[in-house]
C-alpha cells in the first residue's frame, strides 16, 4: 500500500517540467521536502514564541551521540537518534519545570553535555567520525522509503496536536502563569510539544544537517511574523514560506549551474524570503 502511494507520487513528480525530476531519488527527495518543510516551519512558531531557538541546536547535536550509541550497541541509528532526542528534550523540560534556571541556561547545560558526550563517543571510533559529515551538512537526496513513512506518521501526529493545542500553546508562550489561571495544563502541553519538536529536529537533520537545522525552524517563522497580522495568519504563512523555500532550494541545488548542497540552498531561499519580508515591512512603515 505504502509503496503504491509512493509510486503514485513519484509518477506525479516525474511529470513536472524539470529534467532533475525524472530521477527517482529526486522524486523521493521532493516528497521528503514536502513533509519536512511544513513540519519545521510550523514547529518553529512555538520555538520563536517560547524563545527556544537554542533547543534545536541541542537536539540536533545529539545526532552525533545517537549514531555512536547505535553503532556501539549494534542498533540502527534510525532508532537511537530519535530515542536519545526524546530523552534530551524531555530532560530539558523537566529541569526547566523543577528549577529556577532560565530556559537558555537549562538548554545550555544539556547542549554542552550532549556535544561533549557525542564527541567523546565519536573520537573512540574513527569509522563513526568519517560518517559524521552527512549529519553535519545533511542530504535530503539520501532519504529512503522508510524515512518517508516515519516522516508521514510524524506529520500526521504533529499537525493533529497543533490543531488541538495551537491556541493553548500560544497562551502559554504569551504568559504561562495566566494560562494556568485559565486551567490550561501547561506542563502537559509543553512536554508533548517538546517531545514532538525533538522528533521534528532529528528528522530535519536529514534535510539540512546539524549546522543548519535551527534555520529550518526559525527563518520561516521569523519571516511569517514580519508579514502576518495575527497568530493564525502567522501559522499558515510560515508553512507556505517553508514549503516554497524547500521546493525552490531542492530544484535550484539540482541545476547544473548550481550543484550546491540541497540543505544549504533551502536555507538560503528561506533567508531570501526573510529579507524580502523585512523590506516589505519597511515599505509599509514608510507608507503609514
Amino acid at each position: 500500500m505504502l509503496e503504491t502511494i509512493l509510486d503514485f507520487f513519484c509518477s506525479l513528480a516525474g511529470a513536472l517540467p524539470f529534467e532533475c525530476m525524472k530521477l527517482r531519488f529526486m522524486q523521493e527527495a521532493l516528497l521528503g521536502v514536502l513533509l519536512t518543510a511544513p513540519l519545521a516551519a510550523a514547529a518553529g512558531i512555538q520555538v520563536v514564541n517560547f524563545r527556544m531557538s537554542f533547543f534545536s541546536d541541542a537536539i540536533g547535536h545529539s545526532a552525533f551521540a545517537g549514531v555512536a550509541l547505535g553503532l556501539i550497541f549494534g542498533l540502527s541509528p534510525d532508532l537511537t537518534m530519535p530515542l536519545l532526542a526524546l530523552v534530551i528534550g524531555i530532560g530539558i523540560m523537566a529541569m526547566k519545570q523543577r528549577s529556577a534556571l532560565s530556559s537558555d541556561t537549562v538548554i545550555g547545560v544539556f547542549f554542552s553535555a550532549v556535544v561533549a558526550f557525542g564527541l567523546a563517543l565519536v573520537s573512540r571510533n574513527p569509522n563513526v567520525a568519517r560518517d559524521m559529515q552527512m549529519f553535519l551538512y545533511g542530504d535530503i537526496l539520501t532519504i529512503t522509503g522508510r524515512d518517508l513513512f516515519a516522516l508521514f506518521i510524524l506529520f500526521c501526529v504533529f499537525f493533529a496536536f497543533q490543531i488541538f493545542a495551537y491556541n493553548r500553546l500560544n497562551a502559554i508562550g504569551i504568559h504561562e502563569q495566566l494560562a494556568r489561571t485559565h486551567r490550561i495544563p501547561t506542563a502537559f502541553y509543553q512536554y508533548v510539544y517538546v517531545a514532538l519538536l525533538a522528533l521534528v529536529v532529528i528528522f530535519s537533520v536529514k534535510s539540512a544537517g546539524v549546522l543548519l537545522v535551527t534555520a529550518l525552524l526559525i527563518v520561516p517563522a521569523a519571516a511569517a511574523r514580519n508579514l502576518s497580522k495575527s497568530s493564525g495568519m502567522m501559522f499558515w504563512i510560515s508553512i507556505i514560506i517553508g514549503v516554497c523555500s524547500g521546493v525552490a532550494g531542492l530544484l535550484i541545488s539540482a541545476q547544473p549551474w548550481a550543484e550546491t548542497a540541497s540543505g544549504a540552498t533551502i536555507v538560503l531561499c528561506a533567508c531570501a524570503i526573510f529579507c524580502a519580508s523585512l523590506l516589505s515591512g519597511a515599505l509599509k512603515g514608510k507608507k503609514s
